[in-house]
């Protein structure tokens, strides 16, 4: 045997043998992330899909009957503006949803932000962006948006941009959502869930936002 092929067998050796220590280390489920969610299996049966939320994990588990098949972070909403809890059923989705009660005054070039029921004579609504929005209850429902690490919304539930889209088609309407203050899987996969960094990026300019730009760009943050 030449010298250069015992340095590959070694080398080879030395390879197998970190692998097999990084796997006995783990004793966790296969799994793997991409991008801001955690995918645990692919969905075969969109029907039997249900959600659960955890409020003080701010952590969306969707299931397939009994196995975890995704998780993501959600940001929630305040204690002023509560995310309601209790069992709810997902209706209406619209991909390129805009609030129908907080948003931007335009008249011409200028524009303010403001309310609908606050639009000046003479000015338009143009309401916030709501991308990927699925209801979950009147006026609440999942949407893309800034994930924050504290309280952040009026009750609804954020996710992030790069993500929001999967949680969008693999929820139906009728799909069961539970929302609870905790839940067990907050220490299990729970703990695993991708942590977006990049709330606190600056709005993009309300010209941007009142566009379809939020919609169809991924370099427009809100």
């Amino acid at each position: 045997m030449t010298r250069r092929h015992s340095i590959t067998r070694i080398a080879l050796a030395s390879v197998a043998l970190l692998v097999g220590l990084t796997g006995c280390a783990t004793h966790e489920p296969a799994s793997r992330t991409q991008g801001m969610s955690l995918k645990l299996g692919q969905v075969a049966n969109r029907s039997a899909v249900h959600v659960r939320v955890s409020l003080a994990n701010r952590a969306v588990y969707l299931y397939e009957g009994k196995e975890a098949k995704w998780a993501a972070a959600v940001a929630i909403g305040t204690a002023s503006d509560p995310t309601p809890l209790g069992d709810f059923k997902a209706f209406n989705k619209l991909p390129r949803k805009r609030s129908n009660t907080y948003g931007f005054h335009v008249r011409g070039a200028e524009i303010r932000p403001g309310k609908r029921v606050n639009t000046p004579s003479g000015w338009r609504y143009v309401g916030y962006p709501m991308p990927n929005w699925v209801e979950f209850k009147s006026g609440y429902g999942f949407h893309s948006g800034a994930v924050w690490p504290t309280p952040r919304t009026h009750g609804c539930l954020r996710l992030h941009k790069s993500i929001s889209g999967e949680f969008f088609h693999l929820v139906n309407a009728g799909t069961p959502i539970h929302i609870a203050r905790s839940l067990p899987e907050d220490a299990t996969i729970g703990r695993n869930i991708p942590r977006p960094m990049d709330y606190n990026y600056p709005d993009s300019p309300p010209s941007v936002l009142i566009t379809d730009a939020p919609f169809d760009s991924p370099n427009v943050y809100f």
